[in-house]
């Protein structure tokens, strides 16, 4: 193993020593990492990061600077979210006095070939970022070798060692598979974002994010799609009568729910995919989606020689400030399975960096952290949902909601209700949760995240003038108290 030096001049880290190679060595340059690393330097910190090779769809050997959301996550998705909308859009613009004809094409490939157009200038676009900040980027795999040293495998297998002050592990995570017999002829999110041909018939295992937009996305292109969960509404953990909606809403565009089912086998057949249920059921496809949650990346990392603890699920333990048992190794992002949202990771690489080169330590704080399931149309939340409100026991609770028929489907005549929903604390008058499934909710639901990130309260929604008319301004119009939840109240099944 060759030893590399690296001495670019003078430059001092942070406690007045030169024995390291870098001040901060990153492993991962997805969100998390590249935010980390760039506000690392501009605080004066040598820095290195190393990044597996660039490829759509992931695997233990290959990835690309930008990570799962720029590259086969949020991105990408939200691009192929675009492109089903578009189907049924044309349907209801009939209403609107458009003469459509009938038989309307969609090119799979022309549509797959822009998405990869796009990752590929803004894979260019992160690297751009990290050489302007002054980050040394290695193409590679990194492993940690010890406390203060890392490991990078080079493409031809070279390994090259450097040392660093403080290491960061930004390595993410990665679909999971489930034990299930022919689990080899399913697919996960990173190829579904690259198949070759559109399915016509399509079977998605999971009832979470990525099932349900995956379900919307491929039904808005005119598959067929059968969606198994577990449970008896899909997106466990979220709202139950937004989850009510957005089941309604998926079934109301044409994707066949099986609650409460589980595959029990996948059998390669000449007409396609076979998959048996737990019911008993048969059902044929040409793609079977595996959507069955994501598991941390730290199995190549030898973090066990190193010592760094993992949970069960080989998450990295961190405390408060996001640093392992090991002092000068820390953790952010979706590898330390805190909350696994992009925007989180960036908040954690940009704490990071004010916590060890700012000299100000800062805790990432996870309270009113906004979201959005991409189905069709979106969910989006904010704070608490009315079952943890419950559950949180303080106080009595005002529930209001207003569920209506937007504006667009009266002509189009799209039987598809939107759903807003504000959770009130009773005794302080603040709206501790909001929710909202129907058009445009995540770009309503970011503005409603700022009024309760400053504490606003229901008096003040009320006292807001509304955009008239928007959906949006249901938010500052509803005065009627749909139901008062009693402190002593018993939060209801999550469904």
């Amino acid at each position: 193993m060759s030893r590399k030096m690296l001495i670019d001049g003078d430059l001092d880290n942070l406690s007045g020593e030169n024995d390291y190679d870098f001040d901060l060595f990153v492993i991962g340059a997805g969100s998390g990492g590249v935010r980390a690393s760039r506000f690392s330097a501009q605080y004066g910190a040598k820095v290195g990061i190393c990044e597996l090779p660039f490829h759509p769809v992931s695997s233990e050997t290959i990835g690309g600077v930008g990570g799962t959301c720029v590259i086969r996550g949020c991105v990408p998705k939200k691009i192929l979210v675009y492109g089903a909308s578009f189907g049924p859009e044309i349907q209801d613009a009939k209403e609107y006095g458009w003469k459509v004809n009938d038989n309307i094409d969609f090119d799979w490939k022309k549509l797959l070939h822009k998405k990869t157009e796009e990752i590929v200038r803004l894979n260019g676009i992160y690297k751009r970022l990290l050489s302007n900040a002054g980050v040394k980027l290695f193409e590679g795999e990194g492993r940690i070798v010890g406390p203060n040293e890392v490991e990078v495998i080079q493409l031809d297998g070279t390994k090259l060692s450097y040392s660093a002050k403080h290491i960061l592990i930004a390595t993410g995570s990665r679909a999971q598979r489930p034990n299930i017999p022919g689990q080899e002829l399913a697919i996960t999110s990173d190829e579904a974002l690259s198949l070759e041909e559109l399915p016509k018939r399509v079977v998605i295992l999971g009832g979470g994010y990525i099932a349900v937009e995956f379900a919307s996305i491929w039904r808005g292109m005119g598959s067929t799609v059968n969606l198994i969960f577990r449970k008896e509404l899909p997106l466990r953990g979220f709202d139950d009568e937004m989850r009510a909606l957005v089941a309604r809403n998926l079934e109301g565009r044409g994707i066949i729910l099986h609650p409460q089912t589980n595959i029990t086998q996948l059998v390669k057949t000449e007409d396609g995919i076979k998959v048996t249920t737990d019911h008993g059921e048969e059902l044929m496809a040409d793609v079977v989606l595996f959507a069955t949650g994501r598991v941390p990346n730290t199995k190549r990392l030898n973090l066990q020689s190193v010592g760094v603890e993992v949970d069960k699920t080989g998450a990295v333990k961190v405390d408060e400030l996001s640093r392992t048992n090991v002092p000068s190794i820390w953790a952010i992002g979706d590898v330390t399975n805190r909350m696994n949202l992009t925007p989180v990771a960036l908040m954690e690489g940009t704490l990071f960096a004010k916590t060890v080169f700012g000299n100000e330590p800062s805790k990432p704080d996870y309270s009113n952290i906004p979201c959005a399931v991409f189905c069709i149309p979106p969910l989006s939340v904010v704070g608490l949902s009315e079952e943890q409100a419950i559950e949180k026991g303080e106080g009595d609770i005002l529930i209001f909601t207003s569920t209506f028929n937007p504006m667009k489907n009266s002509i189009s005549g799209r039987q598809e209700k939107t759903l807003m929903k504000l959770i009130v604390s009773a005794e302080t008058d603040k709206v501790i949760g909001a929710s909202m499934c129907g058009p445009d909710a995540a770009e309503i639901m970011q503005g409603i995240a700022v009024a309760m990130k400053c504490g606003a309260t229901k008096a003040q929604f009320d006292s807001t003038v509304g955009i008239h008319p928007s959906s949006a301004e249901e938010f500052v119009t509803m005065r009627s108290v749909t139901r008062r939840i009693a402190a002593s109240g018993k939060p209801k099944t999550n469904l």
